[in-house]
């Protein structure tokens, strides 16, 4: 690749960038709403926890220009993958005391309810609708392997 591609792709990728903060600007004023930087990040490609949204949010304290906003997308590790399957998996194997594959539903919505990046009931809800929880458990392995393709063709870096 020559140094003069890279720098299209990337005038391509700022100029998309730039759409989407225009997209939530509502006031057309050239800045955006704190309560909207995590929407925006994930519009851009990007996967940020929420916690990291609040780090974030705290850091820039009000509405933010293109110029924050570009600082807040290029930080390091901002454009990192949504993690490998295993990682999660690990996790998960603490409750499977005999190393089936399978927790119970009950222990998955505990799990993803208190621990960690906290999710709300109609998440889980949510991402349970995808899985069959007929039997009561959860092979999670598959499931972690089924999300993690979905969000792998999001076009994310």
């Amino acid at each position: 690749m020559s140094m003069y591609e890279n720098s299209q792709t990337s005038a391509q990728a700022s100029t998309n960038y730039k759409e989407a903060f225009q997209l939530f600007d509502k006031r057309g004023n050239g800045r955006v709403a704190l309560d909207s930087l995590g929407d925006l990040l994930r519009a851009c490609g990007q996967n940020p926890t929420l916690s990291e949204i609040k780090d974030l949010e705290k850091s820039i304290g009000g509405d933010f220009d293109f110029d924050s906003f570009s600082k807040i997308l290029n930080r390091p590790g901002g454009f990192r993958d949504p993690g490998d399957p295993d990682q999660y998996c690990r996790g998960f194997q603490v409750f499977d005391k005999d190393g089936t594959g399978f927790i119970g539903v009950g222990q998955l919505r505990y799990i993803l309810t208190n621990l960690g990046e906290k999710m709300s009931d109609d998440e889980v809800d949510e991402l349970l609708k995808a899985v069959d929880t007929s039997s009561g458990e959860i092979n999670y392995a598959g499931m972690f392997y089924h999300i993690l393709q979905r969000y792998a063709h999001h076009g994310t870096h």
